[in-house]
């Protein structure tokens, strides 16, 4: 039987067998799943009502929240394509985003009525703007769509739209399918499988890349599910203690700031049973820190919105045996090895595997179910990135031969110093382990004898004060001479960050560069 795949089964899935379960907790609101069921479908009937047609766009400006939520179904009921904005995104970019995509509804949260009055003039093809709160309520109050027949549906069409960050070039649409998302959230919940009494903590902002993909497998095995609207240390801690926390994923510039907050052991956290760490390379220090504090299980993952997005993760493996406790560690940290349903290669730029060594380095390229469907609207950059069945994803990194995947550095961020390569990554690690350092990152910077050299960025813990010599001492021994940053910069602001944590290397990058053009104009 071809039974159509469809993320809108997972909804029901959680309707039937958990039906008179708290499943969705935001705010001070709490939802059965037989309630939160009810919602999607009041959502589609209001969709409906306005006029709403298969394949438009609804768009979301709104933190974590359980609106936000019935809209990762609710939507699709519709017939139309789900698509959450990043919220730290200027207007001009939000425009941008909206007129390509063609939006005709936003949906909003109050707290960005400002931005929403000049997106009005701004986005022409926005035909109806609904705020949460009564005019969304109102908008469910129309009428409930009945439940669909699953062979109505068109498994191939587009039900989810993520524009990428933008963190290394203009945001490309990021199309998934029904079909991509169904298959998705049934290989995380076959890799993670947790039990149905387990208690998600939402970390993730969920216009990433539907939060790490939690949203559609938690809704099928029954999970309570824990809406973190915005990620604020305290509060995270406290929702741990009060909802009795399970599992919770983070990026690394989150799990810093946990580890960092005073209140850390203020709270009962005993809860917790995994973390997982995404979104950017996690060192083993992070990952020793994150054990040490939450007695829990942590390991790495590593994926991308175009693989919707988790494709690997760093989880025990039978053929491995740790060497010892640092091997353990480094293996947690890795981005690990693939879910099922998706192949990893790591290949040079003639498609040939590099040697299996964790040494050569090479492009990680993926093909399988959770590869997205293609860019919107962008033809040529799907066709730059998809070739001959294989997703290049412009990471660098190596591999050994059970597969473990270890990310070394993007290939724009790769520093070519003297003709050597440096990875970023690897010396951001070295500096990131001293104690006083709270964040970093490591950026080329212009040099007239070896053409760049790395440059460090360093924000230090509250309190605690470092020097260029007692950091440089620190690094010696732990990388090789020609890594070592020929620049240290040391600041009290934080680094720049994408709406999900990433640190935009983009924008540090060109400000040493500009000062290079001109010098060279001067």
């Amino acid at each position: 039987m071809h039974f159509p795949l469809t993320p809108l089964r997972f909804l029901y899935r959680g309707v039937d067998l958990y039906g008179k379960k708290i499943g969705i907790v935001s705010g001070d609101s709490r939802h059965t799943y037989a309630e939160f069921g009810e919602r999607c479908e009041r959502l589609a009937a209001g969709l409906l009502s306005e006029g709403i047609r298969p394949g438009d766009r609804v768009a979301y400006l709104s933190f974590n929240n359980n609106q936000l939520l019935e809209g990762y179904f609710g939507v699709p009921l519709a017939g139309a394509i789900v698509m959450p904005l990043n919220v730290r995104l200027t207007t001009g970019e939000l425009t941008a985003i909206l007129n390509h995509a063609e939006a005709r509804i936003l949906i909003f949260e109050s707290d960005f009525v400002p931005v929403v009055e000049q997106l009005r003039q701004a986005c022409p093809g926005i035909e109806r703007y609904v705020e949460i709160g009564q005019p969304y309520e109102d908008l469910l109050a129309r009428g409930r769509a009945a439940r669909p027949d699953p062979f109505s549906i068109d498994e191939n069409a587009i039900a989810e739209l993520f524009y990428t960050s933008g963190s290394t070039g203009t945001p490309k649409g990021v199309m998934l399918s029904h079909r991509t998302l169904y298959l998705h959230g049934l290989y995380v919940a076959a890799t993670f499988t947790p039990s149905d009494n387990a208690v998600e903590l939402h970390t993730i902002p969920l216009f990433h890349a539907n939060g790490w993909g939690r949203p559609h497998s938690s809704t099928m095995n029954g999970l309570r599910q824990v809406m973190v609207r915005r990620f604020e240390p305290v509060q995270v801690l406290r929702l741990i203690q009060e909802e009795k926390a399970t599992g919770m994923a983070v990026v690394p510039t989150m799990a810093n700031a946990l580890l960092n907050c005073p209140a850390v052991g203020s709270f009962d956290t005993s809860s917790l049973r995994e973390i997982m760490i995404g979104g950017a390379a996690c060192s083993p220090e992070l990952t020793a820190r994150l054990e040490a504090a939450f007695h829990c299980r942590v390991q790495a993952g590593y994926g991308l919105t175009e693989t919707s997005p988790v494709a690997t993760s760093g989880r025990a493996k039978s053929t491995v045996v740790y060497a010892d406790e640092e091997d353990r560690l480094n293996h947690q940290s890795m981005a690990g090895w693939p879910l099922p349903g998706c192949e990893i290669r790591v290949v040079d730029p003639h498609m040939r595997d590099v040697a299996r060594d964790r040494q050569a380095i090479g492009e990680i390229v993926i093909r399988g179910d959770l590869v997205m469907d293609g860019y919107f609207k962008e033809q040529k950059a799907t066709a730059s990135v998809i070739e001959g069945g294989w997703l290049h994803t412009g990471d660098m990194g190596v591999w050994d031969d059970e597969n473990y995947i270890h990310i070394v550095d993007r290939q724009k961020d790769i520093i070519i110093s003297g003709g050597e390569n440096i990875s970023s990554i690897e010396v951001e690690r070295a500096i990131f382990a001293h104690p006083a350092v709270l964040e970093c990152a490591v950026v080329a910077a212009p040099d007239p004898q070896w053409g760049e050299v790395p440059a460090a960025l360093v924000v230090l813990k509250p309190g605690h004060e470092l020097s260029e010599e007692q950091l440089a001492a620190h690094l010696e021994g732990r990388i090789a001479k020609f890594k070592m940053p020929r620049r240290f910069r040391f600041t009290g602001d934080p680094l720049p960050k994408t709406g999900t944590g990433k640190i935009i290397k983009r924008e540090l990058r060109e400000a040493f560069w500009r000062g290079m053009e001109r010098r060279v104009q001067g």
